[in-house]
């Protein structure tokens, strides 16, 4: 009987994490229905969100193997990129902010 964590974060600054002891052969929905997440967050729609071992994505039907760690991710909610534009707006100018202290004689953004 395989060993794995079921792993998701329902809301922000929220996880939920269990170790089960699962049949031979047992999917990614497998582990979730044996799980307490559908319990504990009704609300939540776990089928709509994407599954991973170890931060790889796989499907739903993917068998698991011991020790796996299958975790539920939700969607972004905001570009990364765009967010990190948004900071690096926010922190003024090149004078400012990351670039404030620079050593003697180095280049900018050092």
């Amino acid at each position: 009987m395989p060993r794995v964590t079921v792993a998701c974060s329902a809301a922000p600054r929220e996880v939920f994490e269990q170790v089960l002891e699962l049949p031979a052969g047992a999917t990614a929905r497998d582990a979730v229905l044996a799980s307490r997440l559908p319990q504990d967050w009704p609300a939540l729609d776990w089928a709509a969100l994407a599954p991973g071992v170890w931060g790889r994505a796989v499907e739903w039907e993917h068998r698991l193997a011991e020790l796996d760690r299958l975790e539920l991710c939700r969607p972004l909610t905001v570009d990364p990129k765009v967010a990190r534009r948004e900071r690096f707006r926010q922190q003024g100018a090149r004078g400012t902010g990351l670039f404030a202290r620079s050593r003697k004689g180095g280049k900018a953004g050092y």
